[in-house]
């Protein structure tokens, strides 16, 4: 290799420098580095971009088939939503019954004690009707009967049969409130002495 040679090749390394290049030849790179980008980039694009045999979205068939699926998993969820929805009109009729029964009981248990044991004598046990029993007729239409029953109570069991609706203590009775046919009822021992 002649002396011409040596320095064009050492000129050529040094040149091969990144800082030692010059800016026209950096400019190309930077330029040549920015087209590739640019033509990856457009590449990917025009391979997403629909072509009249390959369309985005949802057919026809396919629409049908999601709304078959959501009405089938619709059924079995609306059937599970009725025993709920009659519940809350189950659960709104017992309550309205409880308050007419703690209602009832409050008014025979504000009497005076005599009166309730007049009623106590006049029927004669813990299974007649007395003459606080009455009807109700609610908003809605609904009727029921609030049957009272009062008896004297046997709250020390003196005659040991343990029964207490069979003794006969001075001064307690027993206040019975039902509404038949619910087998709902409320209970409460009245004293002379309260």
């Amino acid at each position: 290799m002649n002396g011409r040679s040596m320095r064009c090749a050492q000129r050529t390394l040094q040149q091969a420098s990144f800082h030692m290049m010059p800016r026209s030849t950096v400019g190309c790179a930077v330029l040549t580095t920015a087209n590739a980008v640019t033509t990856r980039h457009a590449a990917a694009a025009r391979a997403m971009r629909p072509t009249p045999g390959r369309m985005s979205g949802l057919s026809y068939i396919e629409v049908l088939i999601a709304v078959v699926l959501i009405m089938i998993a619709l059924v079995p969820a609306l059937d599970a939503l009725i025993p709920g929805l009659a519940g809350s009109g189950i659960h709104e009729s017992i309550a309205e019954d409880h308050f007419q029964l703690t209602g009832k009981l409050e008014q025979v248990l504000a009497e005076p004690f005599g009166r309730l044991n007049s009623a106590a004598n006049a029927a004669g046990g813990p299974t007649t009707l007395t003459t606080y029993s009455d009807d109700v007729t609610y908003t809605d239409g609904r009727q029921i009967e609030r049957n009272v029953f009062i008896s004297r109570y046997d709250g020390d069991n003196a005659d040991a049969d343990n029964d207490p609706l069979t003794g006969t203590d001075d001064g307690l009775l027993w206040v019975r409130v039902t509404i038949p046919g619910t087998g709902m009822s409320i209970e409460s021992l009245v004293s002379e002495y309260d």
